[in-house]
């Protein structure tokens, strides 16, 4: 995924505008393993939650490494690529290397930050979202 930077916030998910804040109870969202993306958003913004960025995700797991397990990965559906007419088709998503194809047999059990289609559904692959998120000026 050599454009990961180009991926950015979706419309409805507000990051707070500072270096750091937290995310309350955030889940991986196992609930929701071999549902695809364009079905998991409505289900979690319905649940009152917030998907997680990318850079959210990756940051979680500095913190949680526990959290990334084989068969039990999950895709960060806050963040998409915009295109001149809508939204790039991938999502990322963060995963342990199978160390097979491309990721190369020295890579197996790394963990890896790659994409999904929007429309595709995985077994293994779930959709981390928090409660919310709280910036500096925060009063919770």
């Amino acid at each position: 995924m050599d454009d990961l930077d180009a991926f950015r916030p979706v419309p409805g998910v507000e990051v707070p505008e500072a270096p750091l804040y937290v995310l309350r109870s955030v889940e991986r969202g196992d609930d929701m393993l071999n549902w695809s993306p364009n079905e998991a958003l409505p289900a979690i913004e319905a649940r009152g939650r917030t998907p997680l960025t990318v850079s959210e995700g990756i940051s979680w797991l500095l913190q949680h490494p526990e959290r990334l397990e084989p068969n039990h990965c999950f895709m960060t559906i806050g963040s998409r690529k915009t295109k001149a007419r809508g939204l790039d088709a991938r999502t990322p998503a963060i995963w342990i290397s199978g160390g097979t194809g491309r990721d190369g047999k020295e890579r197996r059990d790394a963990p890896k930050v790659g994409w999904c289609w929007a429309g595709n559904r995985h077994t293994w692959l779930g959709f981390a979202s928090a409660a919310g998120r709280s910036g500096p000026d925060a009063t919770e």
